[in-house]
């Protein structure tokens, strides 16, 4: 499985997201959505928290969902 990367970058230099990569070969891809900025705030931090291992489990966002619209399971 990938793992993902978000990668800021000013045209020039290495950014540490890819001088503490492996020697290998990698496809990048430029994200130009046209967020906001409260929008490109909460993907950040969102982001940060998946870095940081602040996640639920699909058994457990799964189980909420289905409690909160009543749904079987």
């Amino acid at each position: 499985m990938a793992r993902l990367r978000v990668v800021n970058w000013n045209g020039k230099d290495v950014p540490p997201e890819l001088r503490e990569l492996p020697a290998g070969r990698y496809v990048v891809a430029e994200y130009a959505a046209d967020l906001s900025p409260e929008d490109d705030a909460a993907l950040t931090a969102g982001l940060d928290e998946v870095d940081r291992g602040e996640t639920e489990s699909w058994e457990t966002v799964r189980a909420d969902l289905d409690k909160r619209f009543d749904r079987p399971r």
